[in-house]
């Protein structure tokens, strides 16, 4: 019996079975092969990688020191083929030195104009030391001679090689102590690079010497891997520039012993692997090199490939024991949905399903629980369909009815009043009036500004019925601009804003404009109130622009009311509307709004 069982189960699969093993034909076997393979190729990608890392580090360092060396290149260019600065610089030395000392006030300006010069082509890239020697023992320089003579560039051993050079050929000095005793302690090297001054005839009446500081470089170099060691060098295998100083100017021993064959190589040195990186820079025979320990190279990488085989032999474990469970969770709740679908087939709309899982199964027991649900209540929802339309009717005839009826209330008592000869509280009643009929009756969102402006008079007369000084409204508005659509209530929040507290609720102006310039309505609400200080003033402005602000500042500036008006103004536009706020100590508050004219969603004109 045992035998026969086994048997059925090796012909005829469960669907379990059959999930196992299809799972491990497409998923099981690629992982497997992968793996093989992804560990043979470890090795040659790691140090392939590695090589491509340290040649990218490098490139990026070098485009830093060309740009950083270029600046001293380009001042050296700017001196020598500046035509006016190079006659100038001939005709210096052309005089003696008693000459030059009784030089004319001409000549003074000149000696000025040559001073500002090089002064001003260091101040864009990096600072440099700029040097102009003519061959009378006269100099020129953008710094402080008092602890250098420039004439002592005379006495270097590499000046002798500079009557060599033809055109804009350069020679580069290599690097040397700092010239500056001032910048010594900081930058105790330099580096320098110098040109010829020739005439039409090729004759020399002058030198140019242009003198970097090496930390310029040295900070450059410094900001790389810690593990890394990246060093100029020049043809000889001289360090030019090091983060460490102390090896400045000392042979680069592993160059010596290895020769630099591709421009990045693997290579043994004192019983370590290392990988090394070597760029020729354009200028001259000077090279970057980079030295990094190999096992600092390929540590970040190889510990990637390890994980990423870890992670894919765990996660294929996983798989199959998820794999195990989800089967056992599938096959039980398809069995009793398959029970409830046929009860309600019967018509049986009573009966629930009972599945609690998060899958796709759980997910449609309670789509078909909630489509049981739904039907019953539909059945209930068209039996009151026709009370809630009963019920819908009395409301809006309700809500139509009594705004008319408060209107009319209104309207006899105001009469009343005007006729027992109360004149002011009459008029106090009728501004309430068209206000509440605004709020309440109108339903268009845009009004046109002239129907706002007139509100807010009546909001102003009703503002002075309630406090005991007056406020005075100015209205100074254009036809045109009289006839543009703003949204409604737009100036309400500005206007309490100035008599609350611009002007404290006590007596003052406030003045409202209105025109239309180059297709833009300009509003402006000014005040002669107390004012707003410089740094509420700015802070406000900010809140504004953020439009979230929900407190108020120290004088009581209702930043909520303008937040809301400004929102509103870009909301109603296609074009931002702009807003600012004017104020000063006790002179007042201006408040402007420009909205551009043109578009969809615009401000429109109306014709009355």
């Amino acid at each position: 019996m045992m035998m026969w069982t086994n048997y059925r189960r090796l012909t005829s699969p469960s669907f379990r079975s059959k999930v196992f093993l299809a799972s491990f034909i497409c998923i099981g076997i690629p992982v497997l092969l992968t793996l093989s393979i992804y560990s043979y190729l470890t090795r040659d990608a790691v140090e392939e990688q590695a090589m491509q890392n340290a040649k990218k580090e490098l490139d990026l360092t070098e485009e830093n020191v060309t740009r950083v060396i270029d600046d001293v290149i380009n001042a050296s260019n700017f001196v020598q083929i500046d035509s006016e600065l190079n006659t100038i610089l001939k005709n210096k030395s052309n005089l003696t030195l008693n000459e030059v000392d009784n030089q004319s006030y001409t000549e003074y300006l000149e000696d000025r104009q040559v001073r500002k010069t090089i002064e001003n082509i260091t101040l864009l890239g990096e600072k440099s030391y700029v040097t102009i020697l003519l061959k009378n023992g006269q100099y020129y320089t953008n710094y402080s001679t008092g602890q250098f003579n420039p004439n002592s560039f005379y006495q270097e051993q590499w000046f002798k090689e500079l009557s060599s050079l033809n055109g804009f050929e350069s020679y580069w000095s290599g690097v040397e102590p700092t010239m500056l005793t001032y910048e010594r302690i900081q930058s105790p090297y330099q580096l320098s690079v110098a040109r010829t001054l020739r005439d039409s005839n090729s004759g020399i009446y002058g030198y140019v010497i242009v003198t970097l500081l090496e930390t310029k470089i040295r900070n450059i170099l410094n900001n790389q891997n810690p593990s890394e060691e990246i060093m100029l060098v020049d043809d000889h295998n001289q360090i030019l520039s090091h983060k460490d100083p102390e090896l400045i100017g000392e042979k680069a021993t592993i160059l010596v012993d290895i020769p630099l064959t591709d421009s990045s190589q693997i290579a043994e040195w004192n019983g370590k692997k290392y990988v090394i990186t070597h760029k020729s820079l354009t200028f001259n025979d000077w090279r970057l090199v980079s030295v990094l320990p190999y096992k600092a190279a390929t540590s970040n990488i190889n510990s990637i490939f390890s994980e990423v085989f870890l992670l894919l032999a765990v996660s294929f474990a996983i798989f199959f024991v998820i794999l195990a469970y989800l089967m056992n969770r599938i096959t039980k709740p398809l069995r009793h949905l398959d029970k409830v679908v046929k009860k309600v087939q019967t018509g049986d709309l009573s009966v629930r399903a009972n599945v609690n899982s998060h899958d796709e199964i759980g997910q449609f027991s309670h789509s078909l629980n909630h489509m049981l649900d739904r039907v019953n209540t539909m059945i209930d929802e068209v039996n009151q369909t026709h009370k809630r339309k009963r019920k819908a009717e009395l409301a809006m005839l309700q809500a139509q009815i009594n705004p008319h009826f408060l209107f009319n209330v209104l309207n006899s008592i105001r009469m009343k009043v005007f006729r027992f000869g109360d004149k002011e509280s009459a008029g106090m009643i009728q501004s309430l009036s068209k206000l509440l009929r605004w709020t309440i009756d109108n339903k268009e969102d845009q009004i046109t500004l002239f129907d706002e402006i007139s509100l807010m008079k009546d909001y102003v007369n009703l503002m002075n019925m309630r406090q005991k000084n007056k406020v005075v409204l100015e209205i100074d508005v254009t036809d045109e601009a009289y006839q543009q659509l703003v949204p409604r209530f737009l100036l309400q929040p500005l206007i309490e804003n100035s008599i609350i507290h611009g002007l404290n609720q006590g007596s003052g102006q406030i003045i409202i404009k209105a025109d239309i310039h180059n297709e833009v309505l300009q509003l402006s609400i000014r005040d002669n109130g107390e004012g707003i200080s410089p740094q509420q003033l700015a802070k406000l402005n900010e809140e504004l622009r953020s439009s979230t602000t929900t407190k108020r500042s120290n004088k009581g500036f209702s930043s909520i009311g303008m937040a809301n008006v400004y929102e509103r103004l870009q909301l109603s536009y296609r074009v931002s509307p702009e807003m600012n706020i004017e104020s000063n100590l006790k002179l007042g508050t201006m408040i402007t709004i420009k909205i551009p004219l043109g578009g969809e969603g615009h401000v429109q004109s109306h014709v009355s």
